[in-house]
């Protein structure tokens, strides 16, 4: 595991579709990126690791519970796993923006709490694979290679303007292109 590199996945607008102006708050309002469970079985056999990094502002906001997250994170590793895909972590900020915590992205609290869990995760190998400014910030700040997945529309001038290692339209163009398909 050590040798392979490691995969930060954001989750809404990459793993499941975004829904905007509101918050993913049930296991039904989680719907799949398109092609998501064999977009994890290969990116399981192209990284060692895989974990999510999610912010939940939808938990600080009064809107869902951390059990109603655990509900929506079964049926997402349902979903994933149900074709050989996995993840090893997960790992979700529920403060607000104004609430300036460590863990929420673009601060790195969640790689460092991944970092003390999985100590064979070299943050150097590493990638985030996400669609905000946030998610490539959180990466780029850790040093990792970053992936952008289509983008957020509200956010496209300034991640137009960013360096960015690869960008994709969705997790399963990148998996695919990882895997030689």
């Amino acid at each position: 595991m050590a040798d392979l590199p490691t995969l930060f996945l954001d989750r809404d607008g990459v793993i499941n579709a975004r829904l905007a102006g509101d918050y993913i708050r049930t296991p039904e309002m989680f719907i799949a990126t398109e092609g998501l469970a064999e977009a994890m079985r290969l990116l399981s056999g192209y990284f060692g690791r895989i974990i999510v990094v999610t912010n939940q502002a939808g938990i600080g906001k009064g809107l869902m519970t951390e059990t109603d997250l655990a509900s929506i994170h079964l049926k997402m590793r349902e979903i994933i796993s149900s074709e050989g895909g996995r993840i090893d972590g997960i790992y979700h900020c529920p403060h607000t923006k104004e609430a300036n915590c460590r863990c929420r992205k673009p601060a790195t609290g969640m790689a460092w709490l991944a970092l003390a869990e999985f100590p064979d995760i070299d943050l150097e190998n590493a990638w985030i694979a996400g669609d905000s400014v946030s998610d490539m910030q959180f990466g780029q700040s850790l040093g990792m290679r970053s992936v952008l997945i289509h983008g957020k529309t509200e956010e496209a001038d300034t991640l137009a303007a960013m360096r960015l290692d690869f960008r994709f339209d969705s997790l399963l163009h990148f998996a695919r292109y990882l895997a030689g398909c």
